[in-house]
């Protein structure tokens, strides 16, 4: 038996039901991006800086959607919101190939954010609630591969459907949430009938002791910094690799499978090998592998080099910037958990969410800005100061975790 097959095995069906419907619902959001960014600017003619204020609106959708989706989840039970969220986010999804304007494109993209923002609090507290506390590292570990995986896969979809019909690939985003849904529906148990004592103003003084919290809000500012880096792969990369190398929606698609594909090899084996480090000490390792990923897009955009030197290098850069992804993702919620205390866990990881998707919104219209105003060479500097910054202010942080809160052995 393979290490993968033991690292996957012996989980309720409920499980991999969960993880297949990740899959399918990634696949839909691989078969947009990053189209979204170069339909909405290049074809309908949205100036790049409104199309980052959109992104913008989505991931304040998003992050309402995640705070609204956890008080909801508790109160109404997991599964209906998670049919909730993928059945409300089939039309809000498909209504972007109607999309003609900038502001149709805000709007659209924040009802889409906060339906789709409905699902992660949900899907999460179900999978923590059907499976033992040992086994949860691997069964959320199966998620993230399963849900790279179907981004992934959409990725190269997208970019052979958005080269025949630019607006097949919303439609087809929206018609895999409405499918999620209907499979939900009819196969997924229902565990937790919800809590109707539950109060909204519970959840909001909740969040009142979260921001009060020094420790918490530093961490949620240095990880709004890291989701300013994570952003611009959809962002404004795509715009240097179709406007600037010629790469076709297709080439663009095949290329962007790098992403998802160093996700599903190398997420697990770094992972285990980096738990032996501080955390705040990978983090700062994920900040030189964001720092050098944007030196090579710098070269690629501004060196008067072949353009099949210029694509290589855009390859480097989502390899690298995948690697700082791995060693991002699992050590800052890791270091959140260490040091929210436990009766308060859940309010403060989520304001540490909610600063990833601000900070995602804020980049993507930052990105534009530069784009708009013919200033695009000065992005990437400006990005690898950020990523500088980051590590420093990492460092700095250090000082004021314990070595268990901190969690590793080095």
């Amino acid at each position: 038996m393979s290490a993968l097959s033991r690292y996957v095995r012996g989980f309720p069906r409920s499980v991999y039901l969960v993880a297949a419907g990740r899959f399918f619902d990634q696949f839909g959001s691989g078969v947009v991006y990053p189209f979204a960014t170069v339909y909405f600017h290049l074809v309908v003619g949205i100036p790049l800086s409104v199309v980052g204020v959109g992104l913008l609106a989505n991931n304040l959708g998003l992050a309402a959607g995640t705070v609204v989706g956890g008080y909801t989840a508790d109160r109404y039970g997991r599964k209906p919101v998670m049919v909730a969220s993928m059945g409300l986010s089939a039309p809000t999804l498909a209504a972007y190939a109607l999309v003609t304007t900038g502001p149709a494109f805000i709007l659209v993209s924040a009802i889409a954010g906060l339906t789709l923002g409905l699902y992660g609090p949900a899907g999460q507290a179900y999978i923590a609630e059907i499976v033992e506390s040992a086994d949860r590292d691997r069964a959320f570990a199966l998620l993230k591969v399963a849900r790279n995986a179907g981004f992934g896969t959409g990725f190269v979809a997208g970019g052979l459907l958005y080269a025949v019909q630019h607006v097949l690939v919303f439609v087809l985003d929206g018609l895999t949430a409405g499918l999620f849904a209907l499979v939900l529906v009819a196969f997924l148990p229902r565990v937790h009938g919800g809590t109707r004592d539950v109060r909204l103003r519970e959840s909001v003084s909740a969040w009142g002791r979260a921001i009060t919290r020094r420790r918490i809000v530093a961490l949620a500012v240095l990880n709004l910094l890291f989701a300013t880096l994570y952003v611009q792969m959809q962002a404004t990369v795509p715009v240097v690799a179709t406007e600037m190398l010629g790469l076709s929606s297709a080439a663009l698609g095949t290329l962007y499978v790098i992403n998802p594909v160093v996700v599903v090899l190398f997420q697990l084996p770094l992972a285990d090998y980096a738990a032996r480090w501080r955390r705040t000490r990978t983090l700062v390792l994920s900040a030189g592998f964001w720092a050098i990923s944007y030196v090579a897009v710098f070269l690629a955009a501004n060196g008067g080099l072949a353009a099949r030197l210029g694509v290589g290098l855009v390859g480097a850069f989502l390899f690298l910037r995948t690697i700082g992804e791995i060693l991002h993702s699992p050590f800052m919620t890791a270091l959140g958990s260490g040091i929210a205390p436990k009766i308060e866990r859940g309010s403060q990881l989520s304001l540490i969410e909610v600063a990833m998707r601000v900070g995602q919104g804020v980049g993507a219209f930052v990105g534009g800005l530069f784009f708009d105003a013919g200033a695009q060479r000065y992005l990437w500097p400006t990005l690898i100061l950020v990523a500088a910054l980051l590590a420093g202010g990492l460092l700095v942080f250090e000082q004021s975790v314990s070595p268990e809160e901190n969690g590793a052995s080095q």
